[in-house]
């Protein structure tokens, strides 16, 4: 198992403090913030049901293994696909990590 994972949470414009404080209440110490444009086809917007806003801010965060769960439930909870953050999460193992502590 790896010992770090990323997180990653795309949300609405505006939000991305709203999502870090809601992961740092779980247990991350801080996170990067990109921006981002999102794009999808009109027949998913009606197949879903959902309208796309353009302007994204994905919220990257390497977090310990052991803390993943609680971060991306926190996140979710607090700017997921139910809130106007319209926010989604997701994780991909790391494999290597240079230049954080982690004692």
């Amino acid at each position: 198992m790896n010992e770090f994972v990323s997180i990653f949470c795309i949300v609405n414009n505006g939000f991305s403090e709203e999502a870090m404080n809601a992961a740092k209440q779980f247990g991350a110490k801080g996170g990067t913030v990109i921006h981002g444009r999102g794009t999808v086809s009109k027949e998913a917007e009606k197949f879903f049901n959902i309208t796309i806003q353009p302007e994204k801010e994905i919220v990257l965060i390497l977090v310990p293994s052991k803390d993943k769960d609680a971060i991306m439930r926190g996140l979710y909870n607090a700017v997921g696909t139910n809130t106007v953050a319209q926010g989604i999460v997701f994780s991909l193992p790391v494999d290597d990590v240079i230049g954080i502590e982690t004692k």
